[in-house]
């Protein structure tokens, strides 16, 4: 007869505990442990001590190990694939992250469907959606192929069972909060859950050298919900980010026991699903008004990949004792201080003013390279001045991987810090670069 207890588990870090504390002592967060009902059984479907392989394994002088040549699986997407390193390395073990309705299950939904056309079965295994509403889903987005086998189920033994006797190329996961394992005597979704589940899906993986994603949910801050060890235990982290009310995609990897986790994937969303974005600068820049003031383009690093984006700035007199700072895109603590540094060391005032920003397309920016030209955009809207089409705001770092960036779209005049002027090459007659070496100093050539 199985035993049935009651103990505490950490929603940050997974830690146990016998009972309720106030701070974890692992982590050191508040309020994070939860009570769970476990049951303690001596009968296993699978062996839960064990490491990866089903035999004890025996240390090897390491250039005794035979490596074999490792033929990554490509999934065709050229921004999923370069996010990842060159493609799907077999065996491996993947969490894709991100807000509700983002559209995690459609890019896995095609990512499926192009590795069934080129490589081999497929097995999509959903535990929030029937297989009807698979078909459905599918049909939108012209998804049909033979290869592509989808089960509903939510119990992770059976699904095993099904891809032990499929052997796939890829195995899907949606999502991991929904399975369960009949050992564990806990809800879905449960730390103790999502910690066995996951630990079998790395076994598996690693035992039968099948490619493995799973889909994670996100907690209100951002992070996958369930403990941090979740993280740990997998090979890549990807988290899919944007704003729902916006077109655009950012597939960014956070952890790549296979590749970089500087490059980005971008993607915008369409009626047929998701598209890859080619040349994102120019989709930013579309819209993007000559003639306005409050406008500037800014060239920031998405990983190490430039994109030139608008900013937005507008200034007017407030009507209240306390000007309001409003910033969508931009750090509000970051657009605080740069207004200080305006009015304290350029002599604008700004005290009287409020000050909206806002980052075009739903991207968020963060560097400290954005920062000039977020100053030229709000001093511009303040002096109702508009920037010349052929100057903008660049900065460091990678200061000629913007400027080439910024040349394939036309712009010929590029203000840049001197440190960078003095590091760059000026053989191009075809663009004009002026180094400055303060914030006054850069207002004066912007507008001039």
């Amino acid at each position: 007869m199985a035993k049935v207890k009651t103990v505490f588990f950490c929603n940050n870090c997974g830690a146990e505990s016998a009972k309720w504390m106030g701070k974890c002592p692992q982590c050191g967060e508040w309020n994070t442990l939860v009570e769970e009902v476990v049951k303690d059984t001596k009968h296993s479907r699978t062996p839960s001590v064990r490491g990866v392989g089903t035999n004890t394994t025996k240390p090897v002088a390491l250039p005794d190990i035979e490596m074999s040549a490792v033929s990554r699986i490509p999934t065709t997407y050229k921004e999923i694939d370069r996010v990842l390193g060159g493609g799907i390395v077999p065996g491996a073990l993947m969490l894709l992250g991100g807000d509700p309705g983002i559209g995690k299950s459609t890019l896995l939904l095609q990512v499926s469907q192009k590795v069934a056309d080129t490589v081999g079965t497929v097995l999509y295994a959903s535990g929030e959606e029937s297989q009807l509403q698979l078909k459905l889903r599918a049909e939108r987005l012209h998804i049909n192929s033979e290869r592509l086998h989808v089960i509903a189920d939510t119990d992770l033994d059976h699904i095993l069972e099904v891809a032990l006797d499929q052997k796939p190329s890829l195995l899907v996961i949606d999502s991991i909060q929904t399975m369960f394992t009949a050992d564990i005597e806990a809800a879905p979704g449960s730390v103790s859950q999502v910690r066995e589940c996951t630990s079998r899906l790395l076994r598996f993986c690693k035992e039968q050298n099948i490619p493995t994603i799973i889909i994670g949910h996100v907690t209100k801050e951002g992070n996958i919900a369930g403990p941090r060890m979740l993280e740990h235990m997998v090979d890549v982290v990807l988290y899919f980010e944007g704003e729902r009310s916006y077109q655009f995609r950012i597939l960014r990897a956070i952890k790549n026991r296979f590749g970089s986790t500087s490059e980005t994937g971008i993607f915008t969303m369409i009626e047929d699903g998701l598209a890859e974005l080619a040349n994102p600068s120019a989709s930013l820049l579309a819209e993007r008004a000559d003639d306005e003031s409050g406008s500037a383009v800014m060239i920031y690093l998405e990983g190490v990949r430039p994109i030139l984006v608008e900013v937005q700035s507008l200034v007017a007199t407030t009507a209240f004792g306390m000007p309001r700072r409003t910033a969508i895109g931009y750090d509000l603590n970051r657009l605080i201080v740069l207004l200080a540094v305006l009015e304290k060391r350029c002599g604008f005032t700004l005290g009287n003013k409020d000050v909206y920003v806002n980052v075009i397309g739903g991207l968020k920016v963060n560097e400290p390279a954005c920062d000039l030209s977020m100053a030229v955009a709000i001093v511009s809207n303040l002096k109702n001045r508009v920037v010349p089409h052929d100057g903008n705001v660049r900065s460091i770092p990678r200061i000629e991987q913007r400027i080439n960036e910024a040349k394939k779209l036309g712009f010929t005049k590029f203000i840049i810090p001197e440190g960078n002027y003095k590091q760059i090459k000026h053989d191009d007659k075809s663009i004009q670069i002026r180094g400055v070496t303060s914030i006054a100093q850069a207002m004066q050539l912007a507008f001039s």
